[in-house]
């Protein structure tokens, strides 16, 4: 969850909504600011009125998308499902930590897939975090395979990334078609990225023991709400492989989570659970963007992302879209680039996502997703050294984007 930002160790009779109200993180005000500024846009006629109303209207299915499956994301946290999962992942690798590595890697990259990379980021992180003293193993590297996976992993289906479903709109593709334009990229971008994850963080020279301790799983509180909102995910998942609306899917099962609370347990179902951070920022961004193409930025984008067709051409674009998100962030940099990106050139456009998505995984800002995922492990104690977090994630993306934009074009 979004809120999850705002630090909890405040007063319990203060709700959580409220302290996020009266105390916004730094990280809100920017939100706030940019929102501001989209709106300033459009007050001054810098965005004319008709752009702006295009720009909400098209992100405004993509708005109760997020909030719908970060609201079932978050019940699901509560409901202690990912905590079990993670728990019996433990007891299913027996000590070994390749079977471990595996199986953390299947659990993340299944959570990015199908619930957003966001969830994997801000929900995971903390359950696998809590998992490592319990089972006596170091926490780099399982807060390392969220993240890397959170970004890496989020290239298959349209739910996966919010640019996914923006370049979903610009290619003409269903989510079923998106998947098997999208299958074989994404196999290739998370197997480089297990075999960087290994060699950097889990091989035994880096996780420095040969073995750990399973720990048993806690029990559940509440089997109704873990059953109810399970299988709420399951379905959210089968509805957006049978091309349901992702909207739709979305809302449906969130609902459904929503009144298993409403028999069990009314108080969690709190106003913190609606991201409004997230909201926000996507609003504001949409509004200054258009404004920043219109006076002298879609120059500066065509000629870095250029014109050239071919598997040149297509790393270029890649490249662009990467570096660009790790100056300021993969949404802006997506956004910005498929505006000077030809509408019939999906490959071109294809290549700019792969760029934004799998790129972004050197600066702690290039996603939100990373930069919640700093968050949670600032506040668990759990200390990530810069200089090889930047060091490796170079590496990751630069073996990454020419053997993911090769495989794009195969495909």
């Amino acid at each position: 969850m979004i809120l999850s930002t705002v630090d909890d160790q405040g007063p319990p009779s203060v709700p959580l909504w409220k302290r996020a109200v009266l105390a916004p993180s730094a990280l809100d005000w920017i939100r706030i600011a940019l929102f501001v500024a989209g709106i300033g846009c459009v007050l001054t006629g810098l965005l004319p009125i008709v752009e702006a109303r295009a720009s909400v209207e098209r992100i405004a299915p993509l708005m109760l998308f997020l909030a719908s499956v970060i609201v079932l994301a978050e019940l699901t946290k509560q409901a202690q499902v990912f905590d079990v999962i993670a728990a019996r992942l433990a007891l299913l690798g027996r000590g070994a930590y390749p079977a471990l590595f595996l199986l953390c890697v299947a659990f993340a990259s299944a959570t990015t897939i199908f619930l957003n990379l966001d969830t994997t980021a801000v929900l995971l992180t903390p359950v696998m975090l809590a998992l490592a003293p319990k089972a006596k193993i170091a926490p780099l590297p399982l807060a390392m395979t969220t993240v890397w996976l959170a970004n890496t992993a989020s290239l298959l289906l349209p739910v996966s990334n919010l640019t996914n479903l923006l370049a979903l709109n610009k290619v003409g593709l269903s989510a079923p078609e998106f998947a098997v334009r999208m299958w074989l990229p994404q196999t290739v971008s998370i197997a480089i990225t297990m075999a960087l994850l290994w060699v950097f963080y889990w091989r035994r020279g880096a996780r420095g023991a040969d073995r750990y301790e399973p720990a048993e799983p806690e029990p559940i509180k509440d089997t109704l709400l873990f059953w109810g909102t399970a299988v709420a995910c399951v379905l959210f998942i089968a509805a957006i492989l049978a091309g349901l609306q992702i909207e739709i899917a979305a809302i449906v099962a969130a609902a459904l989570a929503i009144t298993a609370y409403l028999i069990r347990d009314r108080g969690s179902l709190r106003l913190s659970l609606i991201p409004w951070q997230l909201l926000v920022f996507v609003t504001g961004l949409f509004l200054v963007v258009p404004t920043l193409m219109r006076h002298g930025l879609s120059d500066l984008m065509t000629s870095l992302i250029g014109t050239e067709e071919g598997f040149g051409g297509l790393v270029r674009t890649a490249t662009a879209g990467a570096s660009l998100s790790n100056v300021v962030n993969n949404l802006p940099a997506y956004v910005a680039g498929e505006q000077v990106v030809p509408l019939a050139n999906h490959d071109q456009l294809l290549a700019l996502l792969t760029g934004t998505n799998l790129g972004s995984v050197i600066t702690p800002w290039a996603s939100l997703a990373t930069l919640l995922w700093f968050e949670w492990c600032r506040r668990r104690g759990v200390r990530v050294p810069l200089l090889t977090f930047m060091l490796t994630g170079a590496v990751l993306a630069i073996c990454l984007l020419p053997a993911v934009v090769g495989v794009l074009l195969l495909s």
